[in-house]
């Protein structure tokens, strides 16, 4: 059985996630807030969820360490634990450029950096982080400039891991939503298109899709997954 490591894992995007890795036969090692976050959501079977703090590196490095141990290799990570912020620059201050940048940034490398260590010792593997618009191209960060300077980085983490990665089948992705199809966004943007918008299941899917043999000759660090918005 594969082992896939899945950050945020009772969020509206790592459920989705974890529900599709499960279905298509996985164990699914998740993060959770409190141990019993997820103890009715996923079939104990084949999901074992770990309270680890993802903002503190030596607890996330422990977590990723524990699990390849246990189970002897990670094939796939998904990190999807994140945050938002509203700001232009005029209303910016710097501690909010750093809260944006632990909550967006550390969490992905606290998790990436120690699961690329493994994967590279064990030859192969897959990495998903989660960007957005506004980090790929900065005329979307308009009116929030702390998320998308802390979203941008994540592009070049995943350039990075996939130059160190050259010669190895260990491949870092980027996975680019537009708006998330969830009850949240739907309260706090009423009046927009729905049907526009991308479901969290459809984002697992294509996550799933370049996990499997029919996309191992693919290389795609950006995966835009914006429907029709």
């Amino acid at each position: 059985m594969k082992t896939a490591i899945i950050t945020g894992s009772t969020g509206n995007l790592g459920k989705a996630v974890a529900h599709k890795f499960i279905k298509e036969g996985y164990r699914v090692v998740g993060t959770v807030t409190h141990k019993d976050d997820a103890t009715t959501e996923f079939p104990t079977d084949s999901f074992e969820g770990v309270a680890v703090d993802v903002e503190n590196e030596e607890d996330a490095k422990n977590f990723v360490e524990k699990t390849f141990s246990k189970y002897g290799a990670i094939d796939v990570a998904v990190i999807t634990v994140g945050g938002f912020a509203k700001g232009t620059v005029a209303e910016t201050k710097t501690t909010e450029i750093i809260n944006q940048y632990r909550l967006n940034f550390e969490t992905a490398y606290n998790i990436a950096q120690p699961v690329f260590v493994q994967m590279m010792q064990q030859g192969n593997g897959r990495i998903f982080l989660i960007g957005s618009r506004p980090g790929i191209d900065a005329k979307y960060s308009k009116g929030m400039v702390a998320y998308g300077l802390a979203k941008s980085l994540i592009f070049r983490l995943a350039e990075l891991m996939n130059d160190e990665a050259k010669g190895h089948n260990v491949v870092t992705s980027v996975v680019v939503p537009s708006t998330i199809d969830t009850e949240v966004n739907r309260t706090f943007m009423p009046e927009a298109d729905f049907n526009s918008w991308v479901k969290a299941e459809e984002i697992a899917g294509t996550i799933y899709f370049y996990c499997t043999d029919a996309a191992a000759a693919l290389r795609e660090p950006v995966i835009k997954a914006y429907n029709n918005s």
